[in-house]
């Protein structure tokens, strides 16, 4: 038996921060060598939301940039761009018109979401959870590396598969049920503005995350101004002191030690000694990955070539799977 296949990806709206680097793409990396990964830049998601179209394209590239600096290796991995490979959008449609409208409407992110944009809310973030599910059947993924908070878009997906299958493939089933692959320290990276919200682009104020090419001076201004509490002493999962608790995993997590010596290290520290400390790490932590990603976009003939071949690779697998399902839904192929 081969290597199982594993599919995720990012959208590219502005830069990465902490959250997308240390809960998901620095997960890809750990893993990688033991599975058949395929990375994409969802950018056919990105516009589920008001987006500025003069940056999209460039920040496509940079978030795929960012996947090379990060670690991603071309020896276990391929990137591409979602929106590059057809068979996404046709998929997609497809399975929207076997998904049950109340399924999107129960959606948790939908909702909060929805009361955001109030009218402005678009048909095209009520149904985003269809082309994620399409964006990972496409390629059989076995395994789907998400935070807490995507997992019930996998339980759609798998809900999807069975409704597929049983409908229109029962005899042969021609979609596989995906499994998630979270990881448990670092899955949901707080706001540093508010330890009980998740650190996320979406969020009006730059304060409240860490990008990963953000420069020494405006991590130091960041993490200086960052939220905690005036209790002396830092400690681990005291409900009472979220930001506390972030922060500290931060540390842990960049520094790479483990839980008990980072609570050892910091339980009798203040703010004024800790946020340094943090300040110094994070920078450290994040060097390599700016110097490598200033590299890569100085070859933009290369990022183009991984970029190519990514999509090949991508293509032959998913055009497949689309051929198996338009078939099973009755379809006649080109001749």
């Amino acid at each position: 038996m081969g290597k199982q296949r594993v599919l995720s990806g990012v959208q590219p709206t502005g830069n990465l921060h902490l959250g997308n680097y240390l809960g998901a793409i620095r997960n890809w990396v750990e893993i990688q060598d033991q599975y058949d990964n395929f990375f994409c830049v969802v950018d056919l998601h990105a516009i589920t939301v008001p987006h500025n179209p003069a940056s999209l394209a460039a920040d496509t590239y940079t978030i795929a940039a960012l996947y090379l600096a990060c670690g991603i290796d071309l020896n276990y991995s391929s990137i591409f761009v979602q929106s590059h490979v057809s068979a996404h959008s046709e998929l997609a449609w497809l399975l929207n018109c076997i998904t049950p409208l109340n399924w999107l409407q129960d959606m948790i992110q939908f909702k909060e979401k929805a009361v955001k944009q109030g009218e402005n809310v678009s048909t095209g973030l009520l149904i985003y959870p269809v082309l994620m599910a399409a964006d990972i059947l496409l390629y059989q993924a076995d395994k789907v590396p998400v935070g807490e908070d995507q997992k019930q878009h996998i339980e759609l997906t798998r809900d999807i598969v069975n409704r597929f299958n049983h409908q229109f493939a029962k005899d042969q089933p021609v979609l596989k049920l995906p499994d998630p692959l979270i990881r448990k320290e670092g899955a949901r990276v707080m706001s540093l503005t508010d330890g009980t919200r998740k650190m996320s682009k979406s969020d009006p104020s730059e304060l409240s995350r860490i990008n990963v090419l953000d420069p020494p001076d405006q991590i130091a201004n960041k993490i200086k101004r960052c939220k905690t509490d005036p209790v002396r002493g830092l400690t681990f999962d005291d409900p009472e002191r979220p930001e506390c608790h972030n922060l500290l995993t931060l540390y842990m997590l960049l520094s790479g030690q483990s839980k008990e010596t980072v609570a050892a290290e910091c339980q009798d520290m203040g703010w004024g000694k800790f946020k340094p400390l943090l300040t110094e790490t994070t920078i450290n932590a994040l060097k390599p990955i700016q110097e490598k990603y200033q590299a890569i976009m100085n070859d933009k003939g290369y990022l183009e070539s991984v970029l190519r071949d990514g999509r090949e690779k991508a293509q032959a697998i998913a055009n497949q799977t689309l051929t198996q399902v338009k078939l099973a839904l009755g379809y006649s192929l080109p001749l």
